[in-house]
Parts: C-alpha cells; sequence; structure tokens
C-alpha cells in the first residue's frame, strides 16, 4: 500500500504527543500521595512535592540541553529520521522501566534520560515536516493536529483502566501511563524507518542560535514579551503541577482526571483555528490579552472551588484552549511576524528556551515548595488548602496582564497568518 508522505508525517505526530499525553497530566498523582485514592491514604509513591517537583523539571532540564546539544546533532550530523528513530527506541525503554521503580533516585535518572531523547524530537518532528512537505503553508496545520489528537487519545484508555480502583489497584492503573507511553514511543522508532529521508543541513558553520537570540531582547517590545511570556509560563506550569489531583480534591471520579484536562485541547483545535481573525480584528495586545485573562478566570475559579463546585472546576478546563492559543500560539506568530527572516529562527529559539526550559525550571521548585507549605501533597490536604495556593498564580497572571497592557504596544502589520510551531504542553 502507498501511503502519502503526509498520512506517514500525520501518524508520527500522533505518536509523538500520544507519549508526552500519556505521562504529564497525571504524573503528580502517581509520584504523591492523596486522599482521594478512596480511603487508601497513599498514591502510588510517597514522594513530597519537591521532590515531585525535580522529576517534573527533567523535562526542563532537557528542553535546554536540546538547544544546546540535541538540536544541533540532528541537524548538523545525523538523518532525521534515523535521530527520531534511535531517540524514540531509548525513549521507550526508559518510560517500560519507569514502573518498576519506587525510590526516588532512579525514577529521577530514568525519566532524565527519557526526557533527553525526547525533547529534541519536538522540534524535529516539525522540522521534518517542513523539509517533506510539498506545501508546508497549506499540509503542516493539517498534519499538526494529529499532534493534539494524540494528546487528546492518550487519556483516554484511564476511564477504563482506573474505573473503581483504589489503593494498590489505583497505583497500579497509574503505572499504566508509562507503558502506554513507552509502547507509543517503540511503535514511533519503529514507524520512523518508513519516513521520508531527510539529510542534516550542510549549514555547520552558522551562528549559534541561542547566543544570538539573546541580543533580541534589546528589542523593548520582545523584552516587554519575554517578561510576560516568563510570567505566564509559570502560571501554565501550574496547571500541569496541581490540577489532576485538585481535581481528585473536588470529587472528580480518578478515571476522569485525564480525559478532563483534555477539554482544554480540544477547546484548543476551535481556538486556533479562530485565533487568525482574533488577531486580524483586536490586534496582537488584546488577542495576549485574552490569553492571560483565561489564566486569570481558571484560577479565580480554582481558589473558591469546593466540593459542591465539581462542575465548574471541569467546565474551566475548556479555558485552557484560550489560554494557550490566544497568548503562547500568539507570541510565535508575532515572532515570525515581525523579525526579518534571518533573525526568525533565533527568535523562535528564545521563546521555546523560556516556554519549554527555564519557565518550567523555575516553576516547578516554586510550585513544589508551595505545595509542601500549604499542605496540598499529604493525605490530609483539602480544597481549602489548595484554594490558598491557586491565589499564588492568579496574581501572578493578573500581574501579567497589567504589564502587557501598560507596557507592551507593538506596530501592527496588515494580517497574521497563524503558523505551527513546537510550543508547550498544550
Amino acid at each position: 500500500m502507498n501511503i502519502s508522505i503526509r498520512a506517514k508525517l500525520s501518524v508520527m505526530m500522533f505518536l509523538e504527543y500520544v507519549i508526552w499525553g500519556a505521562w504529564l497530566p497525571l504524573l503528580t498523582l502517581y509520584l504523591t500521595s492523596y486522599v482521594h485514592f478512596r480511603g487508601s491514604g497513599s498514591g502510588a509513591l510517597d514522594f513530597t512535592a519537591s521532590q515531585t517537583a525535580w522529576i517534573m523539571n527533567t523535562f526542563a532540564v532537557a528542553s535546554i540541553t536540546a538547544m544546546f546539544v540535541g538540536g544541533q546533532l540532528a541537524d548538523r550530523y545525523f538523518s532525521s529520521e534515523r535521530f527520531l528513530g534511535f531517540s524514540h527506541l531509548v525513549g521507550g525503554i526508559m518510560m517500560l522501566l519507569l514502573p518498576m521503580q519506587t525510590h526516588f533516585w532512579p525514577f529521577l535518572v530514568i525519566m532524565l534520560v527519557h526526557c533527553l531523547f525526547y525533547v529534541p524530537t519536538l522540534s524535529l518532528t516539525n522540522a521534518m515536516c517542513f523539509a517533506t512537505l510539498k506545501d508546508a503553508q497549506k499540509d503542516f496545520g493539517f498534519v499538526r493536529l494529529w499532534g493534539t489528537i494524540g494528546w487528546i487519545a492518550a487519556s483516554t484508555p484511564f476511564v477504563i483502566l482506573l474505573k473503581n480502583k483504589a489503593g494498590a489497584e489505583m497505583a497500579t492503573g497509574l503505572s499504566y501511563m508509562f507503558t502506554i507511553a513507552g509502547l507509543a514511543s517503540l511503535v514511533l522508532a519503529a514507524w520512523c524507518l518508513t519516513l521520508p529521508h531527510t539529510p542534516p543541513s550542510e549549514k555547520r558553520q552558522e551562528k549559534f542560535a541561542p547566543f544570538e537570540a539573546v541580543k533580541l531582547l534589546a528589542v523593548p517590545s520582545i523584552l516587554v514579551l519575554f517578561v510576560v511570556t516568563y510570567l505566564d509560563t509559570l502560571v501554565l506550569w501550574c496547571h500541569f503541577f496541581w490540577t489532576s489531583p485538585f481535581l481528585g480534591k473536588v470529587g472528580v471520579p480518578n478515571n476522569w482526571m485525564s480525559s478532563v484536562m483534555s477539554i482544554g485541547q480540544i477547546a484548543e483545535i476551535g481556538t486556533m483555528a479562530a485565533l487568525g481573525l482574533f488577531l486580524k480584528k483586536l490586534g496582537w495586545r488584546k488577542t495576549m490579552i485574552l490569553g492571560i485573562l483565561g489564566q486569570v478566570v481558571r484560577y479565580s475559579i480554582y481558589s473558591i472551588a469546593t466540593d459542591q463546585m465539581m462542575w465548574l472546576v471541569v467546565a474551566s478546563n475548556i479555558i485552557h484552549g484560550v489560554c494557550y492559543a490566544f497568548f503562547f500560539a500568539s507570541v510565535y506568530i508575532f515572532v515570525d511576524e515581525h523579525f526579518p527572516k534571518d533573525a526568525r529562527t533565533s527568535a523562535q529559539s528564545l521563546f521555546n528556551l523560556l516556554i519549554l526550559g527555564l519557565g518550567p525550571l523555575t516553576a516547578n521548585p516554586l510550585w513544589g515548595w508551595l505545595g509542601d507549605h500549604y499542605k496540598v501533597s499529604g493525605p490530609n490536604a483539602t480544597a481549602a488548602e489548595f484554594n490558598h495556593l491557586f491565589l499564588i498564580p492568579l496574581g501572578l497572571a493578573i500581574f501579567a496582564t497589567v504589564v502587557l497592557f501598560i507596557f507592551f504596544h507593538p506596530a501592527q502589520k496588515a494580517e497574521a497568518q497563524p503558523v505551527g510551531s513546537p510550543a508547550p504542553a498544550s
């Protein structure tokens, strides 16, 4: 059977985001202890919130390392499909080893190895699409959409795997997140053998993008946007760190948590489709402010929610699509629109480094420390203690909105055309 290049790349994108989407939403739930394990009094593992923060930070460390090592190797010395295949082979094996780990240091090291091999593939899959699609401007959006579908699909098995589970059974059910991610990674490693040959670039003496990108902070609009993006990244990663345990506190059944969090990805499909219209009608500043105000609404709900407000907490996950598309996607588009062609890659690298690397590297310890401070990681935590914690991201989101409103005044261009990007966990 002759499979088109677009179809092959769509399968690649689907599996790429199944891997990430399988473990990120539920990782905190697996690593720490919560009372919503239906009376068991303990989670799969009993790590502190601070230890959990270090494990979450393996992805951020790998994001920074990928800038300086992984991306350079893939771009300059190996064909893309071989680099992808080998990376997913190693990453998949690491994922399959994680359910066997019960101590902090082995778990941390294995997760770090996985992330070091997985993170470079996020940007490389995008690059392969642009290099091999005949009409990338037309077809990339369709191919990248399958990544979002993959993230959503990764949550569906847990509706069955975690149904009516408690105690040790719950821990075992949660551990399947690593099995799903590992198997998807191994399947993708094999699938890479079918992908078009994409040789490395011959331009090996180009200036190193991350160093060149720092110079862009001399531009006032970019400096302001960089600061606001950092603040919003802190807020974003609080969502990934604490939403799944909080859902349990307000009564969401364990088997539906991952699916509830995937509501944001479903909403993202619609908001991304409408983003071009909003940018054209409202402009950069107002559209980005709407994105951050989505965070304000989300954490306002989180900071007052009780056991009787589960429906409102669940519904608030729709806002995640607005938060991502109207702010983070707009940032990538703004950079693409406002810089000359030879500076765009450096600017995109700068914001990728911030959103996937430096931002979460500082965010995870912050949310881990606050989790221990407000005692939300212990078996006796209450929804009210989560309410106190969520006042912090709420305050950061309000502050970021004010900074953007007062200081961000970019020149407008005629039209903004949405483009694909190796964006954050959406």
